[in-house]
């Protein structure tokens, strides 16, 4: 049987990993935050817990990714920690919820921006601007799979030079922000004046605490994903956790600075306000202010820019570990294909292609972003309980990179997630039971795809 080919260096790796992480979140998220929390600091003590918390879980799986360098990244380690059966659900839920989710909703908001820009103006006669947009969003998805389809090198290219671009426009927006003098740093000292945070019980703050937690979460989903293509990195028992925890740190500082200017040029009411007009973004809200008219352009042209690089690596990466379930006989055994001249997974591309475009139109997509937090957790836990199990059952195995502060930092991620998803379960039970449905929805998927492989 064909394989996937090693071409992707430490520096692409990193890359990448930044590349998948930084989508649209950082640039809306910090309006329902504000309306949980009304205060700076909080907001900011979020996005760096959050941050914090995704490194020791980048940390702790970077061992399993050093070990079990293989297409498919978790589903990988669970076939080889847990059991097939517990490995499918995982890849099953990554279709049916976390990835082909992600790529929709991804390339939607890519296409609100590309209208808001492009064509909002326009006299559209025929068609409504709904509908325009899920075009737009069909088109990205096509395209980019395209580009994937036809090699891995034109992939990573587009990746490096888009993530390169996005690094320069943030730097600009940031020393930007952060020297303009139509902010202030008194903005940072100042929390609401609202009634309704002035009186809240002990209670009530660890909840709204963890909603807004919640929302930083969100932004820093898809750090995982350099696992998925781990028999394409060069050297991947090395490259693999350097990656990993370049990427993130990486990603914390550009979220960190971010929020920070935000912060300093509107006072936290402003960010209240604008959570209650869903249309609006706050990023262009304080673009407007420190740039002016031009600023609305340029954030929403930053928001084009990290949201079409943001599907392209989901893309690129969420396909090796449809590839790796067809390789195993646990899925559409056409996905098991490579192309012959491009060595890529084509029909893995393909069928993921055309379940994330299925979303887009249905309008689902929204409601599953919801529930992949969820989903996602449990799955980020099961792996770092997997590392230490992996250290019992088998301490002799060679190990080239070991989690630093082993076994504290597994051990405060794992019970991280299991916080997490058992208050889900009882604060937003109607999103976390749909997501468990939809995972245990593959079930009869997995009998069948079994007893065809037992035969054969």
């Amino acid at each position: 049987m064909s394989l996937l080919q090693p071409k992707i260096g430490l520096r692409s790796a990193s890359l990448l990993v930044v590349s998948v992480i930084v989508g649209s979140g950082v640039f809306k998220k910090i309006a329902p935050m504000s309306a949980e929390l009304g205060s700076p600091w909080l907001v900011l003590l979020c996005w760096v817990v959050a941050g914090l918390i995704t490194l020791a879980g980048a940390l702790t799986t970077a061992e399993m990714a050093s070990l079990f360098p293989d297409s498919g990244g978790e589903y990988q380690y669970y076939r080889k920690v847990y059991n097939p059966f517990f490995a499918f659900l995982y890849g099953w839920g990554n279709f049916t919820v976390m990835k082909t989710a992600s790529i929709a909703a991804l390339s939607y908001v890519f296409a609100e921006s590309f209208y808001s820009i492009f064509a909002k103006n326009l006299p559209l006669y025929f068609i409504d601007a709904g509908i325009l947009i899920k075009i737009i969003a069909t088109l990205l998805v096509a395209s980019l799979t395209y580009v994937n389809y036809k090699g891995l090198t034109i992939a990573e290219k587009l990746s490096n030079s888009l993530t390169f671009l996005m690094f320069l426009s943030v730097g600009i927006f940031v020393f930007w922000g952060l020297w303009s003098p139509q902010g202030s740093w008194e903005n940072l000292s100042h929390s609401s004046s609202f009634e309704i945070y002035q009186h809240r019980t002990t209670g009530t703050w660890i909840k709204a605490l963890f909603a807004a937690c919640l929302g930083a979460f969100w932004g820093y989903e898809g750090w995982n994903h350099i696992g998925f293509i781990g028999e394409e990195v060069k050297s991947p028992q090395k490259n693999l956790p350097l990656a990993l925890t370049f990427g993130t740190l990486a990603v914390i500082l550009i979220y960190v600075s971010l929020n920070l200017v935000y912060l300093r040029v509107l006072p936290i009411e402003a960010f209240i306000q604008i959570n209650e007009n869903p249309n609006t973004i706050a990023a262009i809200e304080v673009a407007k202010v420190i740039m002016g008219p031009i600023g609305t352009i340029l954030l929403a042209c930053l928001i084009l820019l990290t949201t079409l690089n943001a599907t392209n690596g989901t893309i690129l990466m969420s396909a090796r570990l449809f590839y790796a379930m067809g390789r195993d006989k646990l899925f559409f055994t056409q996905t098991a294909h490579i192309h012959p001249n491009y060595q890529t997974p084509s029909f893995a591309l393909l069928f993921q292609a055309l379940w994330s475009v299925l979303l887009i139109w249905s309008g689902s997509f929204d409601q599953l972003t919801d529930m992949l937090v969820f989903a996602s957790f449990i799955y980020y836990g099961a792996t770092a309980y997997g590392v230490i199990l992996l250290r019992q059952k088998e301490p002799m195995l060679k190990r080239v990179y070991k989690v630093v502060g082993y076994p504290y930092i597994p051990i405060v991620f794992i019970l991280f997630c299991l916080v997490l998803v058992t208050v889900t379960l009882f604060t937003q039970p109607v999103q976390a039971f749909s997501g468990l449905a939809l995972i245990g929805s593959g079930i009869p998927f997995y009998f069948y795809w079994n007893k065809i492989e037992s035969k054969g």
